[in-house]
């Protein structure tokens, strides 16, 4: 159930992405009066949004001028969760980053400044572009944390100047906007491929969990990087769209917030669990460490969100992956159609 109420109007960026999806079915379930989805479908597909009544999608990019000026002062709350998906996407074009990820957020931000309606404006923001580059034993991510100038991708950069307009277009004028830092969120309706080919096989193989569940199940070895040390915080979708809601309702304008399990796993561990959960004995395959990637060993303070928001992650990892396996099973037709469309660019049968 929402947090903020069934009598709402809300506008989601970004809504028929992972995200954003989860996000618009919860509000449809809670009974939100209306739920206006933009979305370019770069890295999402029209099907991930539900066909209610309640529901209206826009086709297009929040940076089009034509689709902005449909904004009017009429919400209650703007999620804006768009971006240009992934670092390595963002490696391999960085205009194409600064387009879809920090320029759109700059200019829906220009647009709302002097609504008067909205209550919260709430910035999906990225804890890895925060956390210290190490692989020597990691603390918890605070949100206070100092910030370095040293990023591994344009993704990063994008994602923290976003949250510097966040603070500046709160400070100069008063827009209640509240950033949300998250980690390595997973769950249903992550679908590989989704979208547009973005120039790398990340199109298809875009984040570690659907990837590695994937590839379990087709009984597949999974690639593991630099033997699998480097950690993350998992946290499971339903609890971050739990964590939006909460940044929606009792944030602080002006504020962030981690939206993190606190609970930092291995990629290795990963790895293992999802084949003991699959059944998938083929030996998982060892790869170099990635050149571009420094981030090593990292996870989430979730103190802050706690305290403030009353918000706690309650999925732990093993039953979060085991409904997202259980989902990819059901729909591994459609995820293969999504894998399949980009087969003629990566030139190999997927």
């Amino acid at each position: 159930m929402s947090r903020i109420g069934s009598d709402v109007k809300v506008l989601i960026v970004g809504g028929a992405g992972f995200v954003g999806s989860n996000l618009t079915r919860s509000l449809v379930d809670a009974g939100a009066k209306e739920i206006v989805v933009v979305d370019n479908l770069l890295s999402s597909e029209r099907e991930n949004i539900p066909d209610r009544w309640s529901v209206r999608f826009w086709e297009g990019s929040i940076a089009e001028d034509g689709v902005l000026g449909n904004i009017k002062d009429e919400y209650d709350y703007v999620f804006h969760l768009a971006t240009y998906h992934g670092n390595q996407s963002s490696i391999h074009d960085p205009l194409e980053d600064h387009k879809n990820n920090l320029f759109a957020t700059l200019k829906l931000f220009n647009h709302i400044r002097d609504f008067k309606n909205v209550k919260r404006v709430v910035y999906s923001s990225a804890g890895c572009a925060v956390a210290k580059k190490t692989y020597e034993a990691a603390r918890a991510t605070c949100e206070d944390d100092p910030i370095s100038l040293e990023m591994d991708s344009p993704y990063s950069i994008s994602k923290l100047v976003g949250e510097f307009y966040a603070v500046y277009f709160h400070k100069q004028h008063g827009l209640p906007v509240v950033r949300a830092r998250f980690q390595n969120v997973y769950g249903p309706w992550e679908i590989l491929g989704a979208g547009k080919w973005r120039g790398t096989p990340a199109t298809v193989w875009r984040n570690v969990t659907p990837t590695f569940i994937y590839k379990a199940l087709k009984g597949q070895s999974l690639p593991v990087e630099n033997e699998g040390l480097s950690t993350r915080d998992f946290i499971y979708v339903k609890d971050i769209v739990d964590g939006l809601l909460a940044c929606a309702e009792t944030g602080d304008s002006g504020e962030v917030y981690n939206l993190a399990s606190g609970t930092e796993t291995s990629i290795r561990e990963l790895a293992e669990t999802i084949n003991g959960m699959t059944g998938n004995r083929v030996p998982v395959q060892f790869l170099p460490r990635r050149d571009w990637d420094t981030s090593g060993k990292r996870f989430g303070s979730k103190e802050k969100a706690k305290r403030e928001l009353n918000f706690e992650a309650k999925v732990n990892l093993r039953d979060g992956l085991s409904e997202t396996i259980e989902w990819t099973r059901n729909n591994l037709a459609s995820i293969e159609r999504c894998i399949q469309k980009h087969a003629h660019q990566m030139g190999e049968n997927l």
